[in-house]
């Protein structure tokens, strides 16, 4: 199975859309997915995410699900260096995050006490439980550390959401912790990430980033 991981083209957040220049990205993007096989679309509820995928889904003539755990990941804590009001969870200065080793694994993370105010933990498992489902509706079942490959296939899935999102989807399949994406790769506006599943045991699969933030 193929994923096409999609960040939402240049974005105009005071209205939820697209600026100009996120528009004409869209178009091109458009035309580089349409010359694909696409099995199945998934989108982002938030409005930046559907525009981008709003002309892919006109020239291919389909239609899209849309999920609300596809949002931006945007659990809001008390940032140590941050007294005045609430930051996203990974928005965070490296000098302060990287002073934890509780952050770079993957199942202490969410443990500090910043997290544990912000229920980051609770959203994350929001999201990755839901990506599991839809991973297991394709053929791929999660296993302790690895997925099941219950139905194997060459299916091809695209699914357009928002960067702090993908970096969750990605550290989920390569049981890491999110931090070490969220601060150490950017993908930009419109850009596609691909992962693929390696099959080297009959019946066990893992996903495998072979194209990070392709803007080709």
């Amino acid at each position: 199975m193929r994923l096409l991981i999609i960040r939402h083209a240049d974005p105009d957040y005071s209205i939820d859309s697209l600026t100009e220049k996120g528009w004409k990205e869209a178009e091109l993007l458009s035309r580089r997915l349409e010359k694909m096989n696409i099995d199945a679309f998934y989108v982002s509820p938030l409005g930046r995410a559907k525009d981008t995928a709003s002309l892919t889904l006109q020239k291919m003539n389909r239609t899209a699900k849309e999920y609300d755990w596809l949002r931006e990941f945007w659990p809001q804590i008390d940032r140590p260096d941050v007294k005045e009001h609430k930051m996203i969870c990974w928005d965070f200065l490296p000098e302060d995050w990287t002073a934890d080793e509780r952050y770079f694994l993957r199942n202490q993370w969410y443990d500090t006490e910043c997290m544990q105010a912000g229920n980051v933990k609770e959203a994350y498992q929001y999201v990755t439980e839901n990506f599991d489902r839809v991973l297991a509706e394709h053929g791929y079942v999660r296993d302790g550390d690895i997925y099941r490959a219950v139905n194997p296939n060459r299916d091809t899935i695209a699914i357009f959401c928002h960067f702090g999102l993908e970096c969750v989807l990605l550290s989920h399949l390569m049981n890491v912790s999110p931090m070490i994406l969220w601060h150490h790769a950017c993908a930009a506006p419109s850009t596609v990430t691909t992962v693929i599943t390696e099959e080297r045991r009959e019946g066990t699969a893992i996903f495998r980033v072979n194209g990070f933030g392709d803007i080709s």
